[in-house]
């Protein structure tokens, strides 16, 4: 393989991976507990955007239901996120991992 071929090469996947961080970027990704009455929403930045809690599993007596279904739903939105990241960045590095991106 000649250097001109490597170079050229290089700068496309960069130019792919900047593309890839922005799409990451704007990913969002839902996620429910209890059978949809708590539903986290959260985007490929890591950040959760929203919680949505159905008013009927709020009950003063039972906080620590409330409490796992949050959990739950959040930290499934976030895996799930993360997860679309992945795919995105392995179908732009063919694989090869993230090459040490944040993602």
């Amino acid at each position: 393989m000649d250097m001109k071929k490597m170079m050229k090469q290089a700068q496309k996947m960069q130019r792919d991976l900047a593309i890839a961080q922005e799409e990451i970027k704007t990913m969002e990704y839902e996620a429910s507990a209890g059978g949809g009455m708590v539903k986290a929403v959260a985007t490929g930045d890591g950040a959760l955007k929203s919680l949505e809690i159905s008013p009927i599993v709020v009950d003063p007596e039972d906080i620590d239901m409330l409490q796992d279904m949050v959990l739950v739903a959040c930290n499934e939105a976030l895996r799930g996120v993360a997860d679309m990241a992945n795919t995105r960045m392995n179908a732009v590095t063919g694989g090869m991992g993230n090459m040490g991106l944040p993602f």
